[in-house]
């Protein structure tokens, strides 16, 4: 037995009666242990690494093994040949979007990098080596996995399981899927950093991302704060934002009952949801009660955070811990009127109903101004200049067409660039010269190039020939550009 369970919750079991069902149990990384227990089976003297079992009837633990852990690069891609998947049935999910989306149908599992590159969350469980260990792969050969799954299963449907995706790595899984022309369907798990721009996420989706779940947890920037999250309810905001116009789904795991969490905070947690979702810049999300694990920085320091746990003798399962905190709240009370407030969220309805009529108790009037939401998204990040900027051009065909303008009885000749996109046809209008230096500089960068362009090296290519490139840059007719795909800039 390996996996979630054991490494959470069985790594101090002592109770031999569980070896009535398994001959051993391992710890983290599982292909090292199971292939020293298959050797095992026929050494005179066996090593084990990080792995239970049963000795004289009692639980002895045994890491007596000097071989190093396979690094990710090392694992190789997962084998499915011998499942019978057309099979299987798939459950179908409806109330809940995400929810429904990872269990209708099947996804092919692989992972961007091991562990979490954040590693910081004080109610995670960062101290155990499947967090605490990051490692990531290379673009290149995750997508020869992807390539190999397909090949294998017939499945173009793929569940990256990080525990947060690294946006950078993303970003090369994205421009890799696209210089291959693979054609798939992927969803993960992330972090809602700021690096998530519009334009990123936009090269996320034309990759075949649909939807990504992140933690908002609760969405209060005191309790962010404490909780080490890194990012406030602001840029989470921004973020979500940049995927729901970019057409991807997004998923909120959201978080009550933290440590020092007031009734106060509750309430204006569910506010800056509910503008969240009337801004439709949220399509689903779940409640999570907060709880106490043992290997989390506030179960390894408790005191710090003002909680008591209520110390018990554990036998077996060791990680969810009873525990009190110093506000006495009994925050499971609230736990009805959120799920049945997000409820309605999630379906678009019933935004006008004031947060009292959800809870069958007197709760707070909320002090989030009714606002909030919809005044973090003013800020535009598409008239920024940043000369590191990646560029990349995802499509290189166009018609191009001469246009002569007459203003004021004098001739100009233009240049007409017509692209037929997947979703629609656009055309701009530019002086000759721009359009051929816009037309050479798409020809010469390709999305199949490995390195990539920056704005700097751009402007100045163009400023060799050509006046003033912010001019152009932020010109209309640029802009159109951008917004439909054309100029990424990340």
């Amino acid at each position: 037995m390996g996996g979630g369970f054991p490494n959470t919750e069985l790594r101090e079991v002592n109770d031999p009666r569980v070896f009535e069902f398994f001959d051993f149990i391992t710890l983290d990384d599982g292909e090292l242990p199971v292939e020293l227990i298959f050797e095992s089976l026929k050494a005179e003297n066996p090593e084990f690494k990080r792995t239970f079992l049963l000795e004289n009837n009692q639980v002895v633990y045994k890491n007596n093994s000097s071989k190093k852990d396979y690094r990710q690069s090392e694992i190789g891609t997962p084998d499915y040949t011998d499942l019978p998947l057309h099979q299987y049935i798939s459950v179908i999910e409806i109330a809940n979007p995400m929810h429904s989306l990872w269990s209708d149908g099947r996804w092919n599992k692989l992972t961007m990098a091991h562990g979490c590159y954040w590693g910081k969350c004080t109610f995670c469980d960062i101290s155990l080596d499947y967090i605490r260990l990051y490692e990531p792969i290379s673009a290149k050969i995750l997508v020869d996995r992807i390539e190999e799954l397909i090949a294998t299963t017939g499945e173009t449907g793929f569940h990256f399981v990080d525990e947060a995706a690294p946006p950078a790595l993303m970003r090369e899984v994205a421009l890799e899927i696209l210089r291959r022309n693979l054609v798939i369907t992927w969803w993960t798990n992330i972090r809602f950093e700021k690096s998530f721009t519009a334009d990123l996420s936009y090269l996320l989706k034309i990759s075949g991302c649909v939807a990504v779940s992140g933690g908002l947890e609760v969405a209060s920037d005191r309790l962010l704060k404490l909780i080490k999250k890194g990012v406030s309810v602001a840029q989470v905001a921004q973020v979500t934002r940049n995927f729901t116009e970019a057409g991807i789904m997004v998923h909120a795991y959201l978080m009550y009952g933290y440590p020092t969490q007031t009734e106060q905070e509750t309430v204006d947690s569910l506010e800056m949801v509910r503008q969240m979702f009337e801004m439709g810049i949220l399509q689903s999300g779940f409640w999570h009660q907060f709880a106490l694990t043992a290997h989390s920085p506030i179960g390894l320091k408790p005191e710090e955070f003002g909680v008591t746990p209520v110390q018990k003798e554990i036998t077996f399962a060791n990680n969810d811990i009873e525990f009190t905190d110093e506000t006495n709240i009994d925050h499971s009370k609230f736990s009805f009127g959120l799920k049945k407030s997000l409820f309605n969220y999630l379906h678009g309805i019933n935004f006008e109903i004031p947060l009292q009529d959800w809870f069958e108790f007197k709760i707070p009037k909320t002090t989030v101004d009714p606002n909030y939401i919809h005044d973090c998204l003013l800020d535009d990040e598409n008239f920024r200049f940043n000369g590191n900027s990646k560029i990349v051009f995802p499509i290189k065909d166009f018609i191009e067409e001469g246009v002569i303008k007459t203003k004021k009885n004098i001739s100009y000749q233009n240049t007409k660039l017509t692209f037929h996109l997947k979703t629609n046809v656009l055309s701009i209008l530019l002086q000759e010269e721009k359009a051929t230096w816009l037309m050479k500089t798409i020809k010469s960068n390709p999305i199949q190039h490995s390195k990539l362009i920056t704005l700097q090296q751009l402007k100045d290519d163009y400023e060799e020939t050509m006046d003033d490139f912010e001019l152009f840059w932020f010109s209309k007719p640029v802009m159109q550009f951008r917004e439909n795909g054309i100029i990424l800039v990340l």
